[in-house]
């Protein structure tokens, strides 16, 4: 039964195999193997199968990740018979081969065919020169004489580019193998030469960047037998160097020498045997030295990790399939589901015209929690934005004393006024008054702006990225319809401010009239002073009249100021441009204090009337309009049979992820039936 957990993996894995690499959606519990080039991993994997097979040579031979799977079979127990038209050589066994997942159904006896296949194969993606591809290649090797297991081959790390290597091999290897052992199913075995100090190890110090409390790695020691006379790694083996969690294998492996003189694994394997169980240093504890050993390890630790990690496995499985499940019902089926064009454009333009009325009331059923959105921002331009963009204008930071001033001797005409003149108080207040304009056309701008925010926001459903000729026509129909209404929205603003500025309604209840404008600015100028013994208001007495001859304040005073008497007797022309100069006289400083009186009173009316009165024209001719006839306008525009086959183009990022997730659900099925047996 635990040998099946091992298989059932290796059958997760086939079954997404045909994703591609890095688009495993699961992360599978396997065996990664890392370490330098010369540190030995391809000859400690050739030791576990006992058999000759890998590629050999100088600089990067594994250029692409190898999924070594491996199958125990019982000897003589349902041995396939042999395909037709092939014999076995010397050395080859009926009950020995290999399989791999880019030529499913060809079993391969001869190991040294293995090996020409995997050159072959990686030469396919990374060419003949040095380069790397992550693309893995699945290898399944039946056989009585391994152990069932699972293992990663990866690229050596190396450091500096030889040859037609890339410049940047170090950092494309060290970002492949990081991809494989970050994962937290993986285990990680780090293969290091004994004969080097652990702690520059790269395998190791690059397993503790992700793994820094060794929980997850298990260390291999490769050429013991090479280290000098006298030395030993048993205090390595004892954990008292670097720490591991499933601890140090040593092992010995036929070197370069071995290799040129044919030397077999078998006889290699009994070396090794030998070596451990006479050594000194390690013949205490030879059984839990050598190659067979490692791989039994390796087996127990990847049984016993598939077990603790399987329920969630199977549920991420689930989860998952369910997510690209829904995404595919969302992509829809092709063209398939275009048996009624007339339908789904007709469904398109009603869920659409329904859900932008729903945004705008607020009615939506997935109101964020996060931000303002539909007609809660249209409410914040109309109560924030405009409101106290209004409220802002001030009629006094364009129109000082000296222009109220002028304006008055203006329009008292060639008799200076007997009383506070109303036509000043009209001119200005009707020029202050045509301010708000500008703010309530911009209020329209912004409101057209957010009607837009809310088309984009439905136009991003998955219906309208599968046809984007429609989302298009869509976009352009409801764009089109919303600025012609931007005109009428924009004349009745204008007329709303025209309007209070083509009649002054002096008589308003809220306007305060003259007198009472004099008498605050009288009793403001001249404090009523009271007799502290009766309490009752003294008699102010009159001020003296100022001289008449006095030239020197008054309107003209400057004017006149800079002239000697007998130049005024000559009575020279006044200047071309007669400018208001001078210091006020009491009275006007009176008659410009109640014209500001007055034009704040009218102001403020204003100000409040626009406020009021400008939100409910744009929802009139803008929002409430676009409500009622969206769905006619798009009915009117595109419902049209001639049109259909274009609208309902998909586009091809739809029809490639339609692809996509269509052999991602085909994988996260075959999966759920291969843990459903477990």
């Amino acid at each position: 039964m635990d040998q099946n957990l091992i298989a059932t993996v290796n059958r997760l894995q086939d079954a997404f195999a045909a994703l591609g690499p890095n688009t495993n959606p699961i992360d599978l519990p396997q065996i990664t193997v890392v370490g330098s080039q010369s540190s030995g991993k391809s000859s400690v994997l050739e030791n576990i199968v006992g058999r000759d097979f890998l590629p050999r040579g100088t600089g990067i031979v594994t250029r692409r990740p190898l999924i070594l799977q491996l199958t125990n079979r019982k000897a003589g127990f349902n041995t396939p018979p042999l395909p037709e038209g092939v014999k076995l050589k010397e050395g080859e066994s009926a009950e020995e081969w290999g399989e791999f997942l880019h030529v499913p159904g060809k079993r391969m006896y001869d190991f040294n065919q293995i090996r020409q296949e995997i050159m072959r194969e990686t030469e396919t993606t990374t060419g003949k020169n040095a380069g790397i591809s992550p693309n893995p290649i699945n290898l399944r090797i039946f056989s009585p004489n391994v152990l069932t297991l699972t293992l990663v081959d990866l690229p050596g790390l190396t450091k500096v580019p030889v040859g037609d290597q890339p410049k940047d091999i170090e950092r494309q290897i060290r970002d492949m193998v990081l991809k494989f052992i970050t994962k937290p199913n993986a285990i990680i075995l780090s293969v290091t030469s004994a004969n080097t100090d652990l702690a520059n190890s790269d395998g190791l110090k690059l397993a503790r960047e992700v793994d820094p409390e060794g929980s997850r790695t298990i260390g291999v020691l490769t050429k013991i037998d090479l280290m000098d006379q006298g030395t030993d790694v048993v205090d390595i083996l004892a954990g008292r160097v670097i720490p591991l969690k499933y601890g140090y294998v040593p092992v010995i492996n036929r070197g370069q020498k071995d290799v040129t003189s044919n030397k077999s694994i078998k006889d290699a394997l009994a070396y090794e045997r030998q070596f451990f169980e006479e050594h000194p240093s390690y013949r205490a504890k030879a059984q839990y030295c050598g190659t067979p050993f490692l791989a039994r390890k390796l087996n127990t630790i990847l049984m016993h990790h598939i077990k603790s990690t399987l329920p969630d496995i199977k549920a991420r499985i689930h989860s998952t399939l369910s997510k690209y499940q829904m995404e595919l019902a969302q992509l829809g089926g092709g063209d398939d589901l275009l048996s009624s064009p007339s339908n789904t454009v007709l469904n398109v333009i009603t869920e659409l015209s329904n859900e932008y009325r729903t945004i705008l009331d607020g009615n939506s059923q997935d109101l964020s929690t996060a931000e303002l959105s539909g007609g809660a921002r249209i409410s914040f331009v109309f109560h924030e934005l405009y409101a106290n963009g209004i409220r802002a204008v001030d009629p006094f930071d364009q129109v000082k004393d000296v222009d109220i001033r002028t304006i008055l001797y203006n329009s008292s005409g060639s008799s200076p006024a007997l009383f506070v003149g109303t036509q000043a108080f009209e001119v200005i207040v009707k020029q202050q008054i045509q301010r708000f304009e500008e703010p309530s056309l911009k209020c329209v701008q912004l409101v057209y702006d957010e009607l837009v925010r809310v088309l984009n926001q439905i136009l991003q459903k998955p219906i309208f990225r599968r046809y984007p000729s429609l989302r298009d026509a869509v976009s352009k129909t409801v764009i089109g319809f919303l600025k012609t209404n931007m005109d009428p929205s924009n004349k009745l603003v204008s007329d709303l401010v025209h309007m209070e500025a083509s009649y002054i309604n002096t008589g308003h209840p809220d306007f305060i009239n003259g007198h009472q404008a004099m008498s605050i600015v009288n009793e403001k100028m001249h404090p009523t002073k009271v007799d502290p013994k009766t309490g009752k208001p003294l008699t102010p007495q009159p001020s003296a009249s100022p001289e008449p001859d006095s030239a020197s304040g008054g309107f003209f005073g400057s004017f006149f100021s800079s002239k000697n008497k007998k130049r005024l007797a000559a009575m020279e022309p006044p200047p071309a441009v007669l400018k208001a100069a001078g210091t006020l006289s009491e009275r006007e400083t009176m008659e410009i204090d109640v014209i500001k009186l007055l034009i704040s009173s009218y102001f403020n009316i204003v100000k409040r009337t626009v406020i009021d009165m400008v939100p409910k024209a744009i929802v009139l001719n803008l929002v409430k309009l676009s409500k009622e006839k969206i769905q006619g306008e798009l009915l009117e525009k595109l419902y049209k049979a001639e049109s259909f086959t274009e609208l309902l183009k998909e586009s091809e990022q739809t029809v490639q992820r339609r692809k996509e997730v269509q052999k991602m659900v085909a994988s996260l099925e075959r999966a759920v039936e291969i843990v459903a047996s477990v």
